[in-house]
């Protein structure tokens, strides 16, 4: 009996120990994003003049300023999630470690529900992402940088072809141009004509569908891993939980 008790304390010191280690990993990752997040929103113009002084720099580097609030979000999140483990393991806190369980499981539900959405809801998506380019193109400075950063990045016109530009704001202003990444290496205006001639282009829907095509195995290996960790997490936290009240601390 004093072996199989000893057992078990050992067991749980080690995952106590797992737990306060992990989340410790995840708290600092937490606190650096959200650092830099804070920092590209606070002092975007320093960023901009660094990023002014790289030679040969891409354009689309300068979008990185729009992912503060989302590196914000997020650094905020496992920061949250990191303390809560962290300390709940420590103290033996069933409040956090219940806390911590409850964060982890709505993110774990988010992902899949987010995964599902997209895939049953995906015509949709296009049906929005077409939408905000004929509204908002050439107009909305956030849109249009989004749109030229993504369009730059994977080399690709539109988010199906270039005739998603068809009355948009830019389309309007430039007498029925197109934008010059739907006629790479052009000098001229792209017109409706040159862009039509230039088969090397796609959309940028069917240059992500390739991507993932092509890194199906990664993608999914990655997603895998993500959720086997959020799994044995939640796993962790809900045994230390139920020691902690069987022993009555």
């Amino acid at each position: 009996m004093v072996e199989q008790s000893a057992a078990k304390m050992g067991c749980f010191g080690f995952l106590k120990a797992m737990m306060v280690v992990f989340n410790g990993i995840i708290f600092l990752a937490g606190a650096a994003i959200l650092g830099v997040g804070i920092w590209v929103k606070v002092d975007s113009g320093s960023i901009l003049s660094f990023l002014g002084q790289i030679e040969n720099a891409p354009v689309e580097l300068s979008q990185l300023l729009n992912v503060g609030y989302l590196l914000i979000a997020i650094g905020a999140l496992l920061l949250v999630i990191g303390f809560l483990g962290c300390c709940g393991a420590v103290k033996e806190s069933k409040c956090m470690l219940l806390l911590f369980f409850i964060i982890v499981l709505v993110v774990f539900i988010a992902e899949v529900a987010g995964a599902v959405v997209i895939l049953v809801f995906r015509p949709l998506f296009g049906e929005a992402a077409v939408q905000s380019i004929r509204k908002d193109y050439g107009k909305d400075s956030d849109v249009t940088g989004l749109w030229n950063s993504t369009m730059n990045t994977l080399q690709c016109c539109g988010f199906y072809n270039s005739s998603d530009f068809v009355n948009s704001p830019y389309y309007d202003k430039y007498g029925q141009l197109f934008p010059p990444q739907c006629c790479p290496g052009l000098v001229g205006p792209c017109n409706q004509t040159v862009a039509d001639s230039d088969t090397t282009i796609t959309g940028c829907f069917p240059k992500i569908k390739q991507l993932i095509d092509e890194n199906t195995s990664v993608i999914v290996g990655v997603a895998l891993g993500i959720a086997a960790l959020e799994i044995c997490a939640m796993a962790v936290a809900m045994i230390l939980y139920c020691r902690i009240k069987s022993r009555g601390d």
